[in-house]
């Protein structure tokens, strides 16, 4: 698979990363709250059946971690699929709000 391109949506306490793999297809998103300048809280990764298997859903919790590194937070997922990702990789918890 080629490079996803991904992209960060925010309004107010709200943010959500978007990628459509397929430019004709439905999106792929993961959505989030701001709880603090500290901190966010993944509460859903939705990925249309169309992509599975495809590890969409991976790349958009990595965005999310490689984000909140840049710019200094922590990561509360409360979304099962997030917080599934987060016990598969250890080299996350860096940015595990623990």
């Amino acid at each position: 698979m080629s490079e996803l391109s991904i992209t960060l949506d925010e309004a107010g306490s709200k943010g959500r990363y978007v990628t459509r793999p397929d430019p004709s297809g439905p999106e792929a998103e993961l959505t989030y709250s701001r709880a603090s300048d500290a901190l966010i809280i993944i509460d859903h990764t939705g990925v249309p059946d169309a992509y599975r298997g495809q590890n969409i859903g991976v790349a958009l919790v990595k965005r999310a971690v490689e984000d909140a590194r840049q710019r200094g937070y922590k990561i509360l997922p409360l979304c099962p699929f997030a917080a599934a990702q987060f016990r598969r990789h250890s080299d996350w918890a860096d940015v595990l709000n623990t």
